[in-house]
């Protein structure tokens, strides 16, 4: 099983950036597709971007153009770069290794955008 911690969240302004990290520990990373999602108060968790072991990737609509996901194997570590963030990116940001289904998460790290 792989244990996740998150780093890199915090508040910001609207127009701002932020990097977000996962660092993976245990057995289990490699190979495995790794991916970034939120939770807005209220609201389900939703995908942000995903990142295959062979580097395809996936987006959210809301995000594209703005968020970059990107992953080193030889450290197994995931990050999310954040620019021009908006006051509706604020949520706690959940890193994924393995898929939604049996995969493991992170604890999450919170993300606010306000002025």
């Amino acid at each position: 099983q792989v244990q996740l911690v998150e780093s890199g969240g915090g508040r910001v302004q609207p127009g701002g950036s932020l990097r977000l990290s996962c660092a993976a520990s245990g057995s289990g990373f490699g190979g495995k597709i790794a991916g970034w999602y939120r939770q807005a108060p209220g609201k389900e968790r939703d995908l942000v971007a995903t990142l295959t072991f062979f580097g395809a990737t996936n987006y959210a609509d809301s995000v594209k153009g703005r968020f970059t996901i990107s992953r080193d194997n030889a450290k197994n570590t995931v990050n999310l770069r954040m620019n021009s963030l908006k006051p509706e990116d604020t949520a706690v940001y959940y890193c994924n290794v393995g898929g939604t289904r049996t995969g493991s998460w992170g604890q999450g790290t919170q993300v606010t955008v306000s002025s």
